[in-house]
């Protein structure tokens, strides 16, 4: 019977509790144990309204949101930093600034000829990409610690909510097309519903452990890939996972 099949959609989840607040995590295990990666310049169509690889934009076609003020202040004196060798768009950022408000009054970097201010375009001589994750590479730094914290999380979310009680519940899944609202409807191509960009070497969890960790902290980060590391064993030995009173006994 048709309604008795497996959702296509379906997605496999882990929780456990926080010993050090009053928190749940929930992480993602069918996205987080892929095989997903960053596909920039070799094949990411970008999000434009229809296939666009040539542009190499990637996901930078509309500016990057800033979280808070903090995030923007902390982006606007790293700009600074960047050398005209690193950042095409260095002189026009002199000018009138990296960030605006947008329609919706949130703060978000400029659009310089069609895409993020931070873009560098194919035929700068560093070749297309973020002069942020440039300079970071340059410097021996992880490109975290320079750019917008919406651009190093992707496709990464992170999603944070408190119940009546006080309990946080935070939920670390994909950053899917509905996350972007009525915007993301338009978007020819999304890397995380496209198999073109399911050909990484090693798991997410791996190949984004930095960023894991600076989103959830290093002892939650230890906690999830000692699970993970468990649920291989157990899924190889066809195991499935007691109830946690049952592992208590």
């Amino acid at each position: 019977m048709a309604d008795q099949a497996v959702p296509l959609d379906a997605h496999e989840w882990v929780s456990f509790e926080d010993p050090d607040e009053e928190r749940t995590w929930v992480f993602d295990v069918t996205f987080l144990t892929s095989n997903w990666t960053c596909i920039f310049g070799r094949g990411c169509q970008g999000v434009l309204t229809g296939p666009a690889e040539d542009l190499e934009q990637g996901c930078c076609s509309y500016g990057a949101h800033f979280i808070d003020a903090a995030d923007r202040r902390r982006v606007e004196k790293i700009a600074t930093t960047l050398s005209a060798e690193q950042w095409q768009y260095r002189s026009k950022a002199k000018k009138g600034g990296i960030a605006k408000k947008n329609s919706a009054g949130e703060s978000v970097t400029r659009i310089v000829d069609g895409a993020c201010i931070f873009l560098n375009r194919p035929g700068f001589p560093t070749g297309p990409g973020c002069a942020l994750h440039v300079a970071a590479l340059q410097r021996g730094q992880n490109p975290l610690e320079l750019k917008p914290d919406v651009c190093w999380q992707l496709p990464l979310r992170r999603d944070d909510s408190t119940g009546d009680e006080g309990h946080v519940t935070t939920t670390i899944t994909q950053w899917d097309r509905k996350h972007w609202g009525e915007g993301g409807e338009q978007f020819h191509w999304w890397c995380t519903e496209a198999p073109e960009a399911f050909v990484g070497t090693r798991p997410v969890f791996e190949e984004m452990g930095p960023e894991l960790s600076a989103m959830v902290g290093k002892k939650t980060y230890r906690r999830l890939k000692a699970y993970l590391s468990d649920r291989d064993r157990r899924v190889a030995e066809r195991v499935p996972l007691p109830h946690p009173v049952l592992r208590r006994r």
